[in-house]
């Protein structure tokens, strides 16, 4: 297996983003496809690539981002009343398209809930020739692709929740064929199943919960593992992501350095208390 060495530098700059299509791909999940000009020199690396999405404010045409001449933007953001700043949310490009002509789309996949947030909300009403700003990528190997197997691993290990179920899928597209790789995938319901490409050996399982699916925890500790050097990559849900971590490490003796864990959100949290409380603990 091979796979880039991370780089030193996060080169990201502002994208302007016009939604194309939309397509509900299952109960919980909305797929939203943006293109325009405003995309171009957009280079995704592929795999659990993440990108910032600006949302506009109820009522408003397009989101409102202040960047002063040398490009500053987060300080100014959060000084704006929150009623007027664009609304900032994290996700996963879960893939890219160039054509001929030069032109980029990229799709964002949302996961719907009844209780979910603003950009939830947004997607569920989403129309085309609506308007975005994305902070993102402009070369394809940045230190936003997390998803890094080393050069020698013998197997990878995936936990997502639906949240994190397109990160999840792009990463088996990108595994080379014949990766061994053991998938584990929790979503709410069943019509939330979908085909999965990837040319690698992978046996995934779906934890449906409303099919009374054990957790993801449960689920893996009563696998069996392969042998060989392993690669894991956890991702979802905060307090599922640690115990499953916890699991791997101190159960299965995983070298903690070979386990990628991303914690998208936390239960009973926003992302913006989520950012509310990392700033305070940097601080």
């Amino acid at each position: 297996m091979t796979t880039a060495s991370a780089p030193a530098v996060t080169p990201f700059r502002f994208f302007g983003l016009t939604v194309l299509r939309v397509r509900r791909l299952g109960p919980s999940i909305q797929r939203v496809t943006f293109g325009g000009p405003g995309l171009d020199g957009f280079a995704s690396g592929g795999r659990d690539q993440s990108l910032t999405l600006f949302l506009p404010q109820p009522g408003e045409r397009e989101p409102f981002v202040p960047v002063d001449e040398d490009g500053n933007w987060f300080d100014a953001w959060r000084a704006t009343p929150e009623d007027v700043r664009a609304v900032m949310r994290a996700y996963t490009v879960r893939s890219q398209r160039r054509a001929d002509d030069g032109t980029t789309e990229i799709d964002v996949d949302f996961a719907l809930h009844g209780d979910g947030g603003p950009a939830c909300r947004w997607a569920a009403d989403a129309a085309p020739g609506q308007l975005l700003k994305a902070l993102g990528p402009g070369v394809e190997d940045n230190a936003s692709v997390r998803f890094r197997p080393p050069q020698d691993t013998a197997w990878v290990l995936i936990w997502a929740d639906d949240t994190a179920l397109p990160a999840a899928s792009a990463a088996l597209e990108w595994l080379p064929a014949g990766t061994r790789a053991l998938v584990w995938l929790d979503v709410p319901h069943a019509g939330d199943r979908m085909d999965l490409r990837t040319e690698a050996d992978a046996r995934v399982t779906w934890l449906v919960r409303e099919e009374g699916a054990p957790s993801g925890l449960d689920a893996v500790r009563a696998a069996e593992l392969p042998d060989g050097i392993p690669y894991a990559w956890i991702a979802g849900e905060s307090s599922q992501v640690r115990a499953l971590r916890r699991h791997l490490v101190q159960e299965r003796g995983l070298d903690r350095k070979r386990v990628t864990f991303v914690g998208y959100w936390r239960r009973g949290m926003s992302e913006d208390q989520l950012r509310q409380e990392a700033t305070a603990a940097s601080a």
